[in-house]
């Protein structure tokens, strides 16, 4: 599997309170944006029903083919969206994502290949337990561990599950498009993803901005963002999320910056 996944894409960030707060960068302001898990898992549930509308009009041989993911089938992503849930789960309640990438890996390869009665039956089965989780009484200032030591806010699983269940529906390539995706979920992505690359030293002092919305990114300057991008928020989130190379954006101020690995 390459490296481009939401399990990469969603980075951590640590919550303090129940309506734990993030902050965005927002045309070189800091804007304050509650985090409600109850919303968050609402938006799961929904999100969740689309993909399940959407991969019910599938056939057997649908599954076989191969997603926008490269190596990988659409059966994979909808193995790996079901076994994402499971692990969810266990971050919820206090254990291990996985037992090992080995095994994470072995499971989508194990489960890959399933008819689609099965990978329906295995998506809306996980996706409940899942949301039995997330409606269970809990602590969710409460900080959980997820892979590879990255800790977070039990309030912001959520919202994880959330970017997994969408930007999965648009790696099958069956009709589901970034354009398609709710827009609070893009600006909230968008944001989170150019959080993610803040102060990183191999990207150069950048703004991002629709034409309405901004946010700053890359490395920070005492001289203003010297790079200047431009385009849809769809156009944004894919560029930033590795789902598109950037070509329908427009640059001022130097080339389209170069986005490391997420």
């Amino acid at each position: 599997m390459p490296d481009v996944t939401p399990d990469h894409i969603a980075r951590a960030f640590d919550y303090r309170h129940r309506f734990a707060t993030f902050t965005r960068r927002c045309g070189g302001i800091r804007v304050s944006t509650m985090i409600d898990h109850g919303h968050d898992l609402a938006s799961v549930h929904a999100a969740t029903e689309r993909l399940l509308i959407a991969v019910g009009k599938l056939d057997n041989a649908s599954v076989t083919q191969p997603s926008r993911l490269p190596g990988w089938t659409r059966g994979h992503v909808l193995a790996h969206v079901a076994r994402n849930a499971d692990a969810l789960v266990n971050v919820l309640e206090g254990r291990p994502m996985y037992v090992s990438g080995e095994a994470r890996d072995a499971d989508i390869e194990r489960d890959a290949p399933r008819p689609l009665d099965v990978q329906l039956a295995d998506l809306r089965e996980s996706a409940a337990r899942f949301q039995e989780a997330g409606a269970a009484p809990a602590d969710w200032s409460r900080t959980v561990e997820l892979r590879g030591g990255v800790t977070d806010s039990a309030s912001r699983v959520p919202f994880r599950r959330w970017v997994e269940v969408e930007l999965h529906h648009v790696d099958l390539g069956i009709g589901y498009e970034l354009e398609d995706l709710p827009a609070e979920f893009t600006e909230r992505e968008i944001a989170f993803l150019a959080d993610r690359f803040a102060g990183h030293p191999d990207v150069p002092p950048t703004r991002l901005t629709d034409g309405t919305r901004a946010w700053s990114t890359g490395r920070e300057t005492d001289d203003g963002p010297e790079v200047t991008v431009t385009g849809s928020p769809a156009d944004l989130l894919g560029w930033l999320a590795g789902r598109r190379t950037g070509a329908a954006l427009t640059v001022d101020g130097g080339p389209l910056p170069a986005l490391p690995p997420l």
